[in-house]
């Protein structure tokens, strides 16, 4: 399959995609951090647990950074076509960078008008955040100020919400409950714990940020990434979906 069409196939299958995905009840899932053209990763993560039948969900940030932009997104792509129902793909904010700037872009900077179109376009199906019943939520970045996690299936590419889906940090000592730094909405312990409760989540998966802790605010709050681009050491976690979960404890954090 040559990529025009590649891309479209992609497209009309995220179509077909609720913005939030919702685990089943059995087995294990492995959650995968920013891979930023870490072909290697993505393809040591496919290799090691998609035969065991274990559902991946990758946190978004698949392309720019790393040397393999391009073949990394067109493997996960290809890999999202074969395996619709073990494979999940959430958008990350370096998959936003037609709606909002953002360094580097050695990707996009490869790309003709027409790709980064289409690229663009694909990207913006992306699903947003996946839970599961046993208290779990994944996603790219930070909490967004919904109502009911339902809600996340109505947020619109590029709103505010978007906006700390994909672009939001978590701090550690901030007094207000949400700030602003350079662009990215800074979100403060107390708005995690009000978010979480009200979403009645145990523990938030999460990427993006790769200097903050991999440990937050009681265990609760787990950041990783997946990338030589970034980090010496890659991380994943790996859940059991029957499994009572209170915090990180619960959870196996792994390396690839």
């Amino acid at each position: 399959m040559d990529e025009k069409a590649l891309l479209e196939k992609a497209r009309l299958l995220f179509e077909q995609e609720p913005k939030l995905i919702r685990l089943p009840a059995e087995g294990r899932v492995v959650f995968v951090g920013d891979t930023h053209g870490d072909l290697d990763a993505s393809e040591e993560v496919i290799r090691r647990y998609l035969r065991r039948g274990d559902r991946i969900v990758f946190l978004g940030d698949y392309v720019d950074r790393g040397d393999y932009s391009r073949e990394n997104v067109l493997f996960l792509l290809q890999q999202k076509i074969d395996h619709p129902e073990q494979i999940f793909l959430l958008a990350g904010n370096h998959e936003g960078h037609l709606i909002k700037p953002l360094s580097p872009t050695d990707f996009w900077d490869s790309l003709s008008w027409e790709e980064g179109e289409a690229y663009g376009h694909l990207f913006s199906k992306l699903p947003l955040a996946a839970i599961s019943q046993n208290g779990l939520l994944a996603l790219h970045g930070g909490l967004p100020d919904l109502g009911s996690l339902e809600e996340i299936d109505e947020v619109q590419w590029g709103d505010s919400d978007w906006d700390r889906i994909v672009w939001g940090d978590f701090v550690r000592h901030q007094r207000d409950e949400v700030s602003d730094w350079a662009g990215r909405p800074q979100l403060s312990e107390q708005y995690f714990r009000r978010i979480m409760d009200r979403f009645e989540r145990k523990v938030l998966i999460r990427s993006h940020q790769p200097l903050a802790p991999l440990l937050m605010y009681e265990k609760r709050c787990i950041t990783i990434m997946t990338s030589y681009a970034y980090v010496p050491v890659r991380r994943i976690v790996v859940a059991d979906l029957e499994k009572t979960i209170q915090n990180a404890e619960d959870l196996e954090i792994a390396y690839v």
